[in-house]
C-alpha cells in the first residue's frame, strides 16, 4: 500500500485529512506535526511516499519552509493553507507544486482527495508534447511530470506522427504552432483524421502576438489553445485536467452502455452486436470460432442461504476469474443472471476442452470470502466448437450442451 505524508499542526485537520484519506482512498497516511518530523519521518521510511500534504505554516517552519524540505526529498507536495495571499501563491506555484488548497473552503479537504486519486490515475496517462524550443519543451515535461503523466516528446509534427502509430493510447498532445516540417495546424488535422475528440485531447500553444491563433487551432480540431509566454501554472493544470478528464467520463459512458455494472465483464447486447461481427470476420478469413455457455451451479442457494449480497461477490469473483484466464481478444459476458457466455476465435479446437475445463477447475478450487466464512462454487460448462450458420445457432448449441452437463451432475463440461 502506497503512503501519503500528512504534515500539519492542527490537530483537527490533521485527524481530518488522515481519516479522509485512509477511508476513501487506497493510501496509507501517516502523520507529522512538524517539519524536523516530516524530514526524519522521509529519511527513515522504508519505501518512498507517493505525496505529501503540507501545511504552509508550522512552528518550525512559518514561512513555507515545508515545501522545500519536502520536495527536495523527491516527495510531490499538495500545500494546504488558509493564507490567500498573492505573494504567497506566487511564492507556493514557484515551488513546482502540485497544487494547493485553502483551508477555509469547505471542500478543500474533498478537493485534496480527489487530486490524490487524480494523481494515480495519471501514472497511468500518457501525454506528448510536440515543441522544438528546448526552453518550452523542458517546462511542459517538468509540470506534467510533477503531476505524474506519462510523457512524450515529439521535435516536430513528423516525430509525432510517428509516436502516435507507436503509442495510440497517448490521450493528449500539446503540440505547438511554429514547428519545421509540419506546423501545429497541419498536425492537428492528421491526428484528427484518426482519432476523434472522444479519443483524444489535443492543446494547441503558441507565442504572443496573433490574436487569431486560437480560433485557427480550434477550427482545426483542437480542443484547447494556451499562449505560452502568459499562461499561469496553475491554469494550465486546470486546463489539462479538465481535458483529461471529458475523456474519461466519455469513456465511463461509453462503457456503461456496452458492459455489465456488477462484473464490468460485456453485457449481453454489446455481446451479440459484436460477436455476429466477430462470426463474420471468422468465416471471411477461414478462421475457427467457438462458443462456451457457462452457468454457476447452485446459485439461488448461494442468494437464499447467505443474501444477495453473498451472490454478488460470487458473481463477481466467478467474472474475475473468466475475465483473468482469457485472452483480450476473446469476447467475455454476462448474458443473464448466473450466466456467461465466451465467445473465441483462432482458438486451437483440439485444446479448447482442455482449456475450458482448466478454467473449470480454477473455480472449483476457488474459495470465495463472504465476511468471516469462506465457501466454494462450481459451474457447468457447455462449449461448442462448430461454427455453424450463424452466432445464434452456435449459442443455441452451446446452451444445449450445458443443459446436458447441468442434467448429468453439474460441476462438469459437455462440448461438441
Amino acid at each position: 500500500m502506497q503512503s501519503v505524508l500528512i504534515v500539519e499542526d492542527s490537530i483537527f485537520f490533521g485527524v481530518l485529512l488522515k481519516n479522509k484519506l485512509e477511508k476513501e482512498t487506497n493510501f496509507k497516511a501517516v502523520w507529522c506535526r512538524s517539519m524536523s518530523e516530516a524530514v526524519k519521518t522521509i529519511e527513515q521510511a522504508d519505501t518512498h511516499f507517493f505525496a505529501a500534504i503540507l501545511d504552509y505554516n508550522l512552528p518550525d517552519a512559518p514561512e513555507g519552509e515545508i515545501i522545500d524540505a519536502v520536495i527536495g526529498k523527491g516527495v510531490p507536495a499538495i500545500v494546504f493553507t488558509g493564507i490567500i495571499s498573492e505573494k504567497v501563491r506566487s511564492l507556493v506555484w514557484s515551488k513546482k507544486v502540485v497544487d494547493y488548497a485553502l483551508k477555509d473552503d469547505s471542500q478543500s479537504i474533498n478537493y485534496i482527495v480527489t487530486m490524490l486519486k487524480r494523481l494515480k490515475k495519471n501514472i497511468n496517462t500518457k501525454v506528448m508534447v510536440v515543441e522544438d524550443s528546448l526552453f518550452f519543451k523542458k517546462v511542459l515535461k517538468d509540470l506534467l511530470e510533477i503531476h505524474h503523466y506519462t510523457v512524450f516528446i515529439a521535435n516536430n509534427g513528423q516525430e509525432a506522427l510517428k509516436l502516435l502509430d507507436e503509442n495510440p493510447d497517448i490521450k493528449m498532445v500539446i503540440t505547438d504552432y511554429h514547428m519545421p516540417l509540419m506546423d501545429g495546424f497541419t498536425l492537428t488535422q492528421k491526428i484528427r483524421e484518426q482519432y476523434g475528440k472522444d479519443r483524444l485531447a489535443i492543446i494547441g500553444i503558441s507565442s504572443e502576438g496573433d490574436n487569431v491563433m486560437g480560433a485557427r487551432f480550434i477550427k482545426s480540431g483542437a480542443n484547447d489553445f494556451i499562449i505560452k509566454q502568459t499562461f499561469l501554472t496553475e491554469e494550465f493544470y486546470c486546463r489539462v485536467t479538465q481535458n483529461i478528464e471529458t475523456l474519461e467520463h466519455i469513456q465511463m459512458v461509453r462503457e456503461a452502455a456496452i458492459k455489465d455494472f456488477l462484473t464490468g465483464l460485456y453485457n449481453r447486447r454489446y455481446f451479440f452486436d459484436m460477436g455476429k461481427k466477430l462470426f463474420a470476420s471468422s468465416r471471411r478469413d477461414n478462421l475457427s470460432i467457438l462458443c462456451c455457455m457457462i452457468d454457476i451451479d447452485h446459485f439461488k442457494k448461494v442468494n437464499d442461504t447467505y443474501g444477495h449480497d453473498a451472490g454478488d461477490i460470487v458473481l463477481k469473483e466467478v467474472s474475475l476469474i473468466l475475465k483473468n484466464r482469457m485472452r483480450e481478444t476473446d469476447i467475455v459476458a454476462r448474458i443473464g443472471g448466473e450466466e456467461f457466455c465466451i465467445l473465441a476465435v483462432n482458438m486451437d479446437q483440439k485444446e479448447a476442452a482442455n482449456i475450458f475445463d482448466d478454467l473449470r477447475k480454477k473455480i472449483e478450487q476457488n474459495q470465495v470470502d463472504i465476511g468471516n466464512k469462506q465457501i466454494k462454487v462450481t459451474i457447468s460448462m457447455g462449449l461448442n466448437i462448430n461454427s455453424g450458420n450463424s452466432l445464434d445457432e452456435m449459442v443455441n448449441r452451446a446452451d444445449t450442451f450445458l443443459f446436458q452437463a447441468k442434467k448429468q451432475g453439474r460441476n462438469q463440461i459437455v462440448s461438441g
